[in-house]
């Protein structure tokens, strides 16, 4: 039996435009991001002679939607783009670049054209920044949306009757696991000591997964005069924000603080295990989370920094991401299976009451 395809499908309030479109998770592939492509559905006689665009955007929202100082609102597009998709400007065919976008358009007849985005370099990723508890209202994030609408032209202000938003994700999976191994070490001279400390700290492998435990390798040789005690160990998220301060935010999302020493004269080789785990930091407020997503459905972001403390300390970069998934066996089947686009249906998601997007227009 052949698999179906499941499209998602979101219809606006005056049903002049319905959008369908076959995922809504875009992966970054590094070298090259997945395009976004749909198809749009219109009714000509709801449209009433009006043309139909459809937009993809990047937005970094830094404050609660309802915040604006003397006219400026606490959020930023770092890409937009509108393109006219009826009347189309060149024939069905041209416009096609996808396998699903033939298997729509042939199935939803002659009012269905398709639409076709490319990402930019350079783009984020979907990122939130966690809350705190008292905090309320839509939060600092990286939101990226769809959004078809119909109008004399496309810089008229958006009736929400006549337009359909759909939130998607920008996200990254892990590379090809590579051989290195990350390590480093240094020596350290105490004042009135003739010989002195080194400390070698490395891990097993270079990506580890969310949810993973982390296994820290910890070699000591103490050739000083001084006793050593109380070694420390954290994961460090480290957070660059720099769209409108250059700011840099690092905070410690997994700890061990441990009783062993290190007598003068002696060595120690220990392995220390450490659990960087969003469950153990939901009430944190700022920590980097992928997605726009609930606590419990969603994990710390990636590009974490372990470290160690006290007056002799050292660093070791890891990456902390989600394994590349197994690709989709594409189907020649045109059967296809539709569902209402939701944010029920991207997991966890949260934007409140209302079923409009993060954005506004």
């Amino acid at each position: 039996m052949s698999p179906k395809h499941v499209v998602f499908k979101k219809v606006s309030r005056d049903k002049s435009v319905t959008v369908y479109m076959a995922k809504r998770d875009f992966v970054d592939h590094c070298d090259f991001v997945d395009p976004v492509d749909g198809v749009i559905v219109i009714d000509p006689v709801q449209l009433k002679g009006k043309k139909v665009y459809v937009m993809l955007s990047c937005t970094f929202r830094y404050g609660r939607q309802d915040m604006d100082v003397m006219g400026v609102a606490f959020r930023r597009d770092l890409f937009l783009v509108t393109r006219q998709v009826y009347p189309e400007l060149q024939d069905k065919e041209k416009l096609t670049h996808t396998k699903i976008q033939q298997k729509l358009l042939r199935k939803l007849g002659n009012n269905a054209f398709p639409f076709f985005f490319e990402f930019p370099d350079n783009l984020p990723c979907s990122i939130t920044l966690q809350p705190g508890l008292s905090d309320v209202g839509k939060k600092c994030a990286v939101e990226f949306e769809v959004k078809a609408f119909c109008g004399e032209n496309q810089d008229e202000k958006i009736d929400k009757q006549s337009s359909v938003r759909l939130t998607i994700r920008k996200i990254q999976f892990s590379p090809e696991d590579s051989k290195l191994l990350p390590s480093a070490e240094t020596t350290f001279e105490f004042l009135m000591s003739e010989k002195p400390l080194h400390v070698k700290l490395s891990l097993p492998k270079e990506t580890f997964y969310h949810g993973e435990p982390l296994k820290a390798n910890v070699e000591i040789t103490n050739s000083s005069s001084r006793n050593i005690k109380d070694i420390s160990l954290s994961v460090e998220q480290v957070t660059h924000v720099i769209l409108y301060s250059n700011d840099k935010y690092v905070k410690s999302v997994a700890k061990e603080e441990t009783s062993d020493s290190v007598p003068c004269g002696t060595s120690l080789k220990q392995e220390y295990t450490l659990h960087p785990l969003l469950a153990y930091n939901k009430d944190r407020r700022g920590l980097a989370l992928d997605g726009r997503l609930k606590h419990e459905d969603t994990n710390l972001a990636s590009s974490s920094m372990m470290v160690g403390s006290s007056e002799v300390s050292l660093e070791v970069p890891f990456r902390l991401m989600h394994p590349k998934p197994e690709p989709a066996k594409d189907s020649e089947s045109d059967d296809m299976v539709f569902e209402e686009f939701k944010r029920a249906y991207l997991k966890g998601v949260v934007y409140g009451d209302d079923d409009e997007s993060p954005t506004d227009a």
